[in-house]
């Protein structure tokens, strides 16, 4: 599985972003960048990912950073991940 394909299908299924997401590099710019990527759209980004890689999520371990850039989501989802 490329945790890098499966995140940014979950930030295209999820934001509906009609093939946008096809341009995301590391360094995209994601929160505030995104109009569709609000304070909802995090929270169905962050159960969506706890289904399709089988984690959890403590509201603690989330803050701006983590949904900063492409690069620095996908770093979050490897980390757990691998825990």
């Amino acid at each position: 599985m490329n945790i890098k394909q499966e995140t940014v299908a979950v930030l295209e299924e999820i934001l509906s972003l009609n093939g946008r997401s096809a341009g995301f590099s590391d360094k995209t710019p994601l929160l505030g960048a995104i109009p569709e990527l609000d304070s909802m759209a995090v929270i169905a980004v962050i159960t969506t990912l706890e289904e399709r890689f089988g984690f959890s999520i403590d509201d603690d371990e989330i803050d701006g950073a983590t949904f900063a850039t492409l690069g620095s989501l996908v770093d979050f989802v490897e980390r757990k991940v691998a825990a």
